[in-house]
């Protein structure tokens, strides 16, 4: 269950809330393909997200899966990052991470991953800090080579993220469908940019988590996977992605771990009958 600092876990996965805001457009312009009935259940299952005036409020998470036997740390995504960061335009900065990962015991030299679902002013926040030394200096950032591939070298992102890491040989970039370690699998999910990608937690003794990215940035995704974000680089394979992973998800019994939902853990949507029904296990604690 989520605390008042912004920690929720399940299982060996800690989600991290950096920080919470409202969207620079609001939820029907970002999502224009949506139908009332759409939005109806969107609200249903995520009444943290409608603000003010049909404003989109949403959060930006990052989150943290524990070794077997406490060894160490892998992070999925960075936040919105520092003051100075390149999310400052647009993102509500600065996050709180550092304070978070304090609160959970999280030392940033026990973090020996760091996996960036894409390269986004808001995944990557607390990837280097103003000196461009890496934030997590053990660690190796781990990106789909197709991510790096399609980034304007004047987004700046670039140099925060990419050159940093490169000139301190810490950017690892693999190529599709890739095993960090037992139990921690990467999933291109192209479509929300090129190079995008999910992460499945693998629990043999509870449920599998699916780390979604901005696979799914709204509930009205969730309840509508047709439906396209206006910022989607390529929105037919953003849709055939999102589609795919929400049924692999429904199949296997999987939680999803969203990142700007304002709910950390949600369900998928129902496996279509016929299909045989995933593990279940109510283990969020």
């Amino acid at each position: 269950m989520p605390n008042s600092s912004g920690l929720t876990r399940m299982g060996p996965v800690t989600a991290l809330l950096d920080a919470t805001g409202l969207f620079f457009t609001s939820a029907r312009d970002a999502f224009p393909g949506a139908a009332p009935a759409d939005w109806a259940a969107a609200a249903a299952l995520d009444p943290g997200a409608v603000g003010p005036d049909g404003a989109w409020r949403l959060d930006f998470r990052c989150f943290a899966v524990a070794d077997p036997g406490g060894s160490g740390w892998t992070l999925i995504d960075a936040g919105v990052g520092p003051a100075e960061g390149p999310g400052a335009p647009w993102c509500p900065v600065p996050g709180r991470l550092p304070d978070l990962l304090t609160e959970a015991g999280i030392d940033r030299a026990d973090v020996h991953t760091v996996v960036l679902t894409h390269l986004h002013e808001d995944h990557t926040g607390w990837v280097a800090d103003a000196a461009d030394r890496p934030f997590f200096p053990s660690a190796r950032y781990v990106v789909q080579g197709a991510e790096t591939a399609a980034l304007d070298r004047q987004d700046p992102v670039w140099d925060w993220v990419v050159a940093p890491l490169r000139a301190a040989g810490q950017l690892h970039e693999v190529d599709g469908r890739h095993r960090l370690r037992p139990g921690v699998t990467l999933l291109p999910t192209p479509g929300h940019t090129p190079g995008h990608q999910s992460v499945l937690v693998e629990r043999p003794d509870g449920r599998d988590v699916l780390v979604t990215g901005d696979v799914l940035v709204h509930a009205v995704q969730l309840v509508a996977p047709a439906v396209a974000y206006a910022h989607e680089r390529d929105p037919a394979t953003a849709r055939s992605t999102r589609e795919e992973l929400l049924a692999r998800a429904a199949d296997s019994g999987a939680v999803l771990a969203t990142a700007h939902l304002t709910r950390p853990f949600v369900e998928p949507p129902t496996a279509p009958a016929g299909r045989p029904p995933g593990r279940r296990a109510a283990d969020a604690r």
